[in-house]
């Protein structure tokens, strides 16, 4: 054995391989390059191209889909709100914070077993015959005692809208007939034709009886 078999050729211990040095710089190399690249494609150039198709050819979609009343801006159609007065038609019930909370969207996550629900749905279903003027044994539809998963739904069934027809046309004084067809006249059919369901918005149904009403005082 020669004294190069130990301390090799300059003469001093060879340090062990530990997987470090231009190794490692040559992996990192991609991978950082990789991430940098993505991130602009991701994270700026698609974004950008959504927004400049977006603008031109959905304002009022990229804007938010936004409800005006005499120029002012009165509520969203894709998020919902509280309506309480009796000449209103009214939501269905939401969880999101203390009611249609746009920053605390989610549902109740309570199973239908739990006896929290089946305590809520109760109480909803007789305050919603007693508004409404109901046999405290009437069927009424699942939207009306049930919270949605976002809690931020706008819309309510044809077939809720219809029950509250009779209570908002006493109290603004109107004929039922006329009131019904503001109803079907708000009602939205199945997406596409098959998806979803037929669906009533709530906000637009109510301006458009504000509207009436603003027609008839003139």
């Amino acid at each position: 054995m020669t004294s190069s078999d130990v301390t090799g050729t300059a003469g001093a211990p060879t340090p062990p391989s530990n997987g470090l040095g231009p190794n490692l710089l040559e992996q990192l190399r991609p991978a950082l390059a990789s991430v940098a690249l993505l991130t602009l494609i991701t994270g700026c150039i698609f974004p950008l191209a959504l927004w400049g198709v977006g603008r031109p050819a959905f304002p009022s979609q990229a804007d938010g889909s936004l409800v005006t009343d005499n120029g002012a801006v009165v509520g969203s159609r894709l998020i919902g709100q509280t309506f309480s007065r009796p000449e209103y038609f009214q939501t269905r019930p939401s969880a999101a914070g203390t009611g249609y909370d746009a920053s605390s969207s989610g549902g109740t996550n309570l199973g239908p077993s739990n006896p929290t629900l089946v305590q809520d749905v109760r109480q909803f279903a007789a305050d919603y015959r007693k508004a409404n003027g109901l046999a405290p044994d009437a069927d009424i539809p699942i939207d009306a005692v049930t919270r949605s998963a976002s809690g931020l739904d706008p819309h309510i069934s044809p077939a809720n809208a219809d029950l509250q027809v009779a209570r908002v046309a006493r109290t603004r004084g109107l004929v039922e007939a006329a009131v019904r067809r503001l109803v079907n006249e708000h009602t939205e059919g199945r997406q596409l034709g098959f998806l979803g369901e037929p669906r009533v918005s709530v906000l637009e149904l109510n301006l458009a009886l504000d509207r009436m009403a603003e027609s008839d005082a003139r």
